[in-house]
């Protein structure tokens, strides 16, 4: 029987392929505008990719913040709220509070997130039943990603390999990973390494590339991987596989190497006899109490 996060993983190409052929006309950030892009787990490192990608195509000074770490007094020209659930307590704090121009998007039109923005851009087609997140996540990068002026055809292409490439046994049966990112993979690495914790409680890391040499890289030994999302800072390889560790890189775009992960994720989770649509001590959305 096949779990919803399987499906979900399975789904994303179509999912991306919607995302880049119906890109909102006025809800997202404007060029020029200084953006504060904000979320929580997942969307958190979601909007740190966008941040980094929205400043290279140069269309305004942008920062990504947990929702409970925005700073006060600060001056935005917009708050973009990434939140699949539209009930995430902070987020929605963070908005009743907040006098700069609001744009949400979500997968749940009906919710608070509807009213508490401004703006609101809705993914339903993207929405999920595992508490886990995949395709809603990378559906809105895809989105943003293409607002930016981006041509995911590649991107999607990659996608497709990733979702039915073989797994390594080396992955599956790894004692540990180390996922790196540079630029906008960080928040990627950053995301791979929550989803391997989510599904399958493995020991899992995240750093830049090139501050994995600056300690992280003690932990590397054999039965270890070292996982990058997107190209390799030379010489990193070779440092890696002198502790006898795995270096695993491919070609992919990160954010199609990101499907790889769900799956490395999913898999082992079953080979635990865990199932990776309910993890430990996590619901679909953290609504805290007062």
């Amino acid at each position: 029987m096949t779990t919803h996060t399987e499906a979900e993983i399975a789904s994303q190409p179509s999912c991306w392929r919607r995302a880049v052929a119906d890109v909102p006309a006025g809800a997202l950030p404007r060029q020029g505008e200084r953006v504060a892009v904000v979320g929580c787990g997942t969307s958190w490192f979601i909007a740190m990719a966008y941040a980094t990608l929205r400043e290279r195509a140069g269309h305004g000074e942008t920062d990504a913040f947990a929702a409970s770490e925005v700073p006060d007094g600060r001056h935005y020209d917009r708050v973009l709220a990434l939140t699949r659930s539209g009930t995430t307590t902070e987020v929605l704090e963070l908005l009743s509070r907040t006098t700069t121009k609001t744009t949400a998007i979500t997968a749940d039109p009906n919710t608070p997130i509807m009213t508490a923005a401004d703006e609101v851009v809705v993914l339903d087609y993207a929405d999920e039943q595992s508490v886990v997140q995949t395709r809603f996540a990378t559906t809105q990068l895809a989105m943003l990603r293409a607002s930016l002026g981006e041509d995911l055809t590649q991107a999607i292409a990659d996608a497709e390999e990733a979702v039915a490439a073989p797994l390594p046994d080396a992955l599956v049966q790894a004692e540990q990973f180390s996922f790196l990112g540079t630029g906008w993979s960080v928040g990627l690495a950053q995301e791979a390494a929550l989803k391997m914790r989510e599904a399958s409680r493995s020991w899992t890391e995240a750093y830049p590339a090139m501050e994995y040499r600056h300690g992280p890289i003690s932990i590397a030994a054999p039965g270890r991987v070292t996982w990058m999302l997107g190209a390799a800072p030379g010489g990193l390889r070779a440092q890696v596989e002198e502790t006898g560790a795995t270096f695993f890189e491919t070609s992919l775009d990160p954010m199609a190497e990101l499907i790889r992960a769900q799956r490395v994720a999913v898999a082992r989770a079953f080979a635990q006899g865990l199932n990776p649509d309910e993890p430990m001590h996590l619901t679909r959305s953290v609504i805290l109490s007062s």
